[in-house]
């Protein structure tokens, strides 16, 4: 028989999202207000998903994450995550260049590896914060408590890294005792001669899961839950303490039934013999699954409701179950080996007694290969692949992957290999130009056009009565490049190309109609600034590709790979019989506002056309009969490459 076509995957781990929450509004309860809480996501969340998972605990008041290495860190800043990721063991010196270039707070329990990451900061610029981690008797990472101040002072002396935290573990939280209460005193009494010396370092974290529910006392600034969070009490003794519900179910099917007589043995070296007629359903997990080798003839799995036994041994990618207690048993039937199935219920703590091991290693090696489907009121909208280990490569091995899967992408969206790479090279032309430039990104994108008729002194213009004056005004925000930067005037649309092409054209403007137009003299730049400061004018040309005005100075070197305020003024002139008045948006761009204003110069039957590529292709227009229309795109939304608006008049 083959598998229910309902069936998608051949085994999963579901990951219940409202408990999860329930777990983090409970442990908010049990802290207060005023003490802030780090969720533990190391090893991949404790196996539950760490992407998903940090997104969810960071919308329900996580102020860092917590992670066991700069790998992990990574991993969540590829994915989007912004906020503080602090790593909680000692770090390592090759993992000094990733935790500076994804923003990562290093733990540190050494002056040597201290003063390699201020070395490596220095080289960067600016700074790092750290969190010193100190060992009050767990016997792992931290300096030693008698040690910590002078760390902390040496660490306090070097430029580049600031003490933001500083913390220590619990060894035997999951149960209060004496020693809990002296690893306490040890760092309490730290912590006063900290304060003591007049040394402020902002957050002091001390209790898990453990410590939340049996010290209260020792919340300090800000907590670290991990296990609890998944719904897993550390101990029996604390589940009296605390409302959680478990997170995490591990299901699959069964992909095939037979009948055995008695006396036939079932799997490797035949550790399980039938005594009698006995039915056997097979299951796509094994020890490759994270379903430990120590569970055969042990485990329990849960079908129709009820309990069947695991028997003979566990293979890499399969085990077999008795279901012969079980009727109407069917290949494509859901087997739950972590969860609820009717009335019956299979927790990690169980799974962790027979396998002799705890809770904490079941959770983080079931279902290692298996997709996470994250359940959220009922719903499955997001599902983590099977391989959930995100693999980061190289810079250029990574642009050439990422490139390839898109370009996969567009092919199997439009179920046509050549219409797919059609689209790809053209999206990526228009974004990156032939040649592969870096991406510009701008924002809250301000044109405002007065267009009016022009003055009649003398020798103003080259034939009177022929041409209108433009004054224009556009300003948005940008990461610059470079300090020096060129304004470019072109005549006709290939030498607008050719200033496209060039990186230090920070804007480009077409002088259309008019055969006596003088680019240099008809087109000026009166001013430019950047975040509200005037930016000289180093020198004019004219080229083959145009008039280049030259701008910039040594001041904007320290604004370089910063977003400014970029506004430039240009005064020039358009000839009166050339009716349409173009702006075109060629760079990704987020927020417009456009203003046509024409009062002055008596135009007739005034309208605009607008092309916008992005979510919502449908700018407001407010028009002003007679003066001037506006255009409007929200500063939260994108608007794509080659959109634009036309305004149009009667002659």
């Amino acid at each position: 028989m083959g598998l229910k076509n309902e069936h998608k995957y051949r085994s999963w781990v579901e990951v219940d999202l409202d408990n999860f929450i329930g777990n983090l509004k409970e442990i908010k309860r049990l802290i207060g207000p005023d003490v802030d809480f780090m969720q533990a996501v190391k090893a991949d969340a404790y196996g539950h998903g760490a992407i998903e998972i940090s997104n969810i605990a960071l919308k329900n008041g996580a102020r860092m994450l917590g992670v066991a290495n700069a790998d992990e860190g990574v991993q969540l800043r590829v994915s989007g995550i912004e906020a503080p990721i602090v790593i909680l063991g000692p770090s390592t010196e090759s993992e000094i260049e990733e935790i500076i270039k994804y923003n990562l707070t290093p733990s540190v329990s050494d002056l040597t590896f201290a003063r390699k990451l201020q070395k490596a900061v220095k080289k960067a610029g600016g700074t790092i914060p750290v969190h010193i981690e100190v060992d009050t008797g767990m016997g792992r990472g931290g300096t030693m408590h008698s040690e910590a101040i002078q760390l902390i002072c040496d660490v306090l002396a070097l430029s580049g890294l600031t003490v933001e935290g500083i913390f220590t573990h619990l060894a035997t939280s999951e149960m209060a005792g004496p020693y809990n209460d002296r690893q306490w005193q040890l760092f309490s009494d730290l912590l006063k001669e900290i304060e003591t010396r007049n040394i402020r370092i902002p957050i002091r974290h001390m209790d898990n899961s453990g410590g939340i529910l049996n010290y209260p006392q020792f919340h300090l600034d800000m907590v670290r839950p991990g296990i609890m969070s998944y719904g897993i009490y550390p101990s029996p003794a604390t589940e009296e303490k605390a409302n959680l519900a478990p997170v995490m179910s591990f299901k699959t099917t069964i992909v095939l039934i037979k009948d055995f007589p008695a006396g036939y043995g079932i799997g490797y070296n035949s550790t399980f013999v039938t005594k009698r007629e006995t039915r056997i359903a097979t299951i796509p997990v094994g020890y490759g699954d994270g379903y430990g080798f120590i569970l055969a003839n042990r485990g329990e799995a849960l079908i129709h409701g009820k309990r069947a036994p695991v028997v003979g041994r566990i293979s890499m990618d399969l085990c077999t179950i008795d279901v012969t207690h079980i009727p109407g048993c069917e290949v494509g039937d859901e087997v739950v080996l972590l969860g609820k199935q009717g009335n019956e219920y299979i927790c990690a703590n169980e799974i962790a007694a027979k396998a002799q091991t705890i809770s904490y290693e079941v959770l983080c090696a079931l279902g290692k290969r298996a997709p996470r489907i994250f359940l959220q009121k009922g719903k499955t909208d997001a599902v983590e692949p099977r391989l959930r280990r995100i693999f980061i490569p190289g810079e250029e091995k990574s642009l050439a992957r990422i490139d390839n899967i898109i370009r996969h992408c567009f092919q199997a969206r439009t179920r046509n290999e050549e219409l797919g790479d059609a689209i790809y090279y053209e999206m990526f032309e228009t974004l990156f130009g032939k040649e592969d430039r870096q991406l510009e990104l701008r924002s809250c994108f301000r044109y405002d056009i007065k267009i009016a008729q022009l003055a009649d002194a003398a020798g103003n213009k080259p034939r009177s009565g022929s041409y209108f004056q433009v004054n224009a005004h556009i300003e948005y925000k940008k990461t610059i490049k470079n300090n020096v930067f060129m304004i470019g005037c072109a005549l006709n649309n290939q030498q607008l190309s050719a200033l496209l092409e060039d990186p230090h054209c920070e804007y480009r403007w077409l002088l259309g109609g008019g055969e006596e137009l003088v680019m240099e003299r008809d087109f000026q730049v009166e001013r430019i600034r950047i975040d509200d400061e005037d930016i000289p004018i180093t020198s004019t040309r004219i080229t083959n590709r145009g008039y280049e005005v030259w701008c910039g100075n040594d001041k904007l070197k320290k604004k370089i790979n910063s977003e400014v305020k970029i506004a430039i003024e240009i005064v020039t002139k358009k000839a009166k019989n050339n009716n349409i008045f173009p702006i075109y948006l060629v760079y990704p761009t987020r927020g417009v506002d456009i203003t046509f204003n024409y009062e002055k110069a008596a135009l007739k039957n005034v309208r605009v056309e607008s092309f916008f590529a992005g979510r919502h292709p449908s700018p407001s227009v407010i028009r002003n009969r007679g003066k001037s229309i506006e255009i409007n795109v929200s500063d939260k939304e994108w608007i794509f490459p080659t959109s634009g608006v036309i305004f149009i008049w009667d002659i």
